[in-house]
């Protein structure tokens, strides 16, 4: 091999190995700003779930993940955005919590509201920024609209499969009547928590999809 054959191959080696040792440090990187991420919305749920939507500052956020406020704008860009993330991680949350798991999706709705009597900030930050979400521009927007056609479908597929029951509206309207319900009593709750959010919207249920005729009870 001519040396400057030699050095060609050389020169190979080194710049694969080099994009490769690059590639890695990118890849490690963005892991451990996922990771990073994951810890800001963990403190996040739970300062906001003991302390409130008010009470909870970027400060207090950024003070128990060890990070500066300027950091959480790094990894969410703003308070809004932060905001709407937890709201999504909460709903992951509670999708994969050990209380629903195996219920069918009655139930687990029922059993999803029943768990917000214990995170009342989270509450609050829900109905705060459902409000917000009615400007387009708010980052919060696409989220509300994207959870609510969500729900409606589980809900309005569930009532569409249950033969067992007979709705008295269509399932379209029926889960919509179940949301306003289940949005509004959160509100009722955050002034009077002796509703009893979950009793009241298991009991609409009751009304909107008895039993059908003749159905094994």
């Amino acid at each position: 091999m001519s040396c400057e054959n030699y050095m060609t191959v050389s020169f190979r080696k080194q710049t694969l190995f080099r994009f490769t040792l690059e590639d890695m440090t990118r890849r490690g990187s963005y892991a451990k700003g996922i990771a990073r991420r994951e810890e800001i919305l963990e403190s996040a749920l739970d300062v906001i779930g003991r302390k409130g939507y008010q009470n909870a500052s970027l400060k207090e956020i950024a003070d128990v993940v060890g990070v500066t406020p300027a950091a959480l704008l790094h990894y969410f860009g703003s308070k809004e955005e932060l905001f709407t993330a937890v709201l999504r991680a909460r709903d992951e949350h509670d999708t994969r919590s050990p209380a629903v798991q195996g219920l069918e999706a009655r139930a687990a709705f029922v059993q999803i509201i029943r768990h917000n009597t214990e995170v009342p900030g989270l509450v609050e930050l829900f109905s705060r920024l459902a409000v917000d979400a009615a400007d387009a521009r708010h980052p919060a927007h696409d989220f509300f609209l994207e959870r609510s056609e969500r729900l409606r479908e589980n809900v309005a597929d569930e009532f569409a499969r249950d033969s067992g029951h007979t709705g008295v509206l269509d399932p379209e309207t029926m889960a919509r009547v179940v949301q306003a319900v289940a949005d509004g009593l959160q509100l009722q709750w955050l002034v009077d928590p002796s509703v009893d959010m979950a009793g009241i919207v298991e009991k609409l249920i009751d009304v909107l999809f008895p039993p059908s005729p003749g159905a094994a009870r």
